[in-house]
């Protein structure tokens, strides 16, 4: 039981008040949770970036191109134009908003005796608030999007016997366009089955694909390509039809070839090394050999997507220990640093050059921060993705 008198003497103690910290701490506190830790040159840096940014999204709707000589007339215009290229991205409600604001804010300027300021700063307030809200819900949906598009890609290369497999992204966004994969034609049971009964050897196959455009559409249709791949891959064919077949659906889903996707598809037999290839519009991917030789790798067709019933070539290679297979998405030599200048394939294939003796994991990890110190601090643009293939040795069958 609980005693009374002792809980009584207690609540007649002084209490204990928490020690307040000096003013110069708890500013300093808020300084750091505002920045987030960041430097006033990285602070300066990002903010650029995304004013830089988020005006390109809004000049594209200005019409830079007035009749008007007069150079007062041409600026009114000009900002005509690029307020409502701004405006018109709002709600209607929201437009009432901000036109409500502004107007108080004007009121309040003309007349000295009704300052409405405070209200038109409330305004502006419900106003922020409403868009953050929408931008934290769209930003927990893009994560749920993103961790579903996680499922759709490995996470690790299958094990080959005498050959490494590694492979990185980068989306330039929250979900990405970018689809990279290794897998055995009719999956893990038919690689078991030949194993024991004798049948012919499972080819691992191959593929890096980069949807058109970015963001959700193009995570959407990496999706639905991941899919029809799978589903394709299970049928007994050679790779030209699984390529043909692949290219029909895609066709059936590209909003009258607007939504093509490049592609490189490859399958390899583990025994005897042979790999046959299709490169559907996609970058030329590096085959470095042993010798330091640079083969590219060019026979396919056109984008998947673009034509019904276009023909495709397949190409083909012997490879040997020793040899690398760099296959990227133009988002590795496309990327721009901040003069806006191209990482581009010569300096791909100089790093290319130096990973004699690398395994995959150090030849994809060196793509990857060459194009990172080369961009330094300039937005992605575009997804970065590489898979990198490495003979060590010849397959024991």
């Amino acid at each position: 039981m609980v005693d009374t008198h002792a809980q009584q003497a207690a609540s007649q103690l002084p209490k204990l008040k928490r020690p307040r910290r000096p003013f110069w701490l708890r500013l300093r506190e808020f300084w750091r949770r505002v920045t987030a830790g960041l430097e006033a040159e990285a602070l300066w840096r990002q903010f650029a970036t995304e004013a830089k940014e988020g005006y390109g999204l809004y000049s594209r709707d200005v019409d830079w191109q007035t009749e008007h000589a007069n150079s007062w007339k041409r600026g009114f215009f000009i900002f005509r134009s690029f307020f409502w290229a701004l405006i018109l991205k709002l709600s209607p409600p929201k437009r009432v908003l901000l036109l409500g604001a502004f107007g108080l804010l004007l009121f309040s300027a003309l007349d000295e005796k009704h300052d409405l300021s405070l209200l038109a700063a409330v305004i502006l307030f419900l106003l922020l608030a409403l868009e953050l809200a929408d931008r934290v819900a769209m930003k927990r949906d893009l994560q749920i999007a993103r961790e579903i598009q996680g499922w759709l890609v490995p996470t690790e290369a299958p094990a080959v016997p005498g050959i490494e497999i590694a492979f990185a992204t980068r989306p330039a966004n929250t979900v990405s366009g970018d689809y990279y994969d290794a897998f055995w034609r009719g999956g893990l049971t038919a690689q078991r089955g030949s194993a024991t009964s004798g049948a012919a050897t499972p080819h691992l196959l191959l593929v890096v694909a980069d949807v058109v455009g970015k963001s959700v559409p193009a995570a959407l249709l990496m999706a639905t390509l991941q899919a029809s791949l799978h589903s394709l891959a299970e049928l007994p064919s050679s790779l030209e039809d699984l390529v043909l077949r692949l290219n029909s659906y895609s066709c059936a889903h590209s909003a009258g070839g607007r939504r093509f996707t490049t592609a490189f598809l490859a399958e390899l037999n583990p025994e005897t090394l042979e790999m046959s290839y299709v490169n559907a519009g996609h970058n030329f991917p590096i085959l470095r050999r042993k010798s330091g030789a640079i083969e590219r790798l060019e026979r396919g067709g056109v984008p998947l997507g673009v034509m019904p019933d276009v023909p495709y070539e397949t190409g083909s290679v012997q490879l040997a220990p020793g040899d690398t297979l760099i296959i990227f998405t133009d988002g590795v030599v496309e990327a721009w640093d901040e003069k806006g200048d191209d990482f581009g394939e010569p300096r791909l294939l100089q790093i290319a050059a130096q990973t004699e003796d690398f395994s995959a994991a150090q030849v994809r990890d060196s793509v990857m921060s060459g194009v990172a110190d080369f961009t330094g601090d300039a937005r992605q643009h575009d997804d970065i993705t590489c898979l990198i293939l490495r003979v060590v040795s010849t397959s024991v069958s």
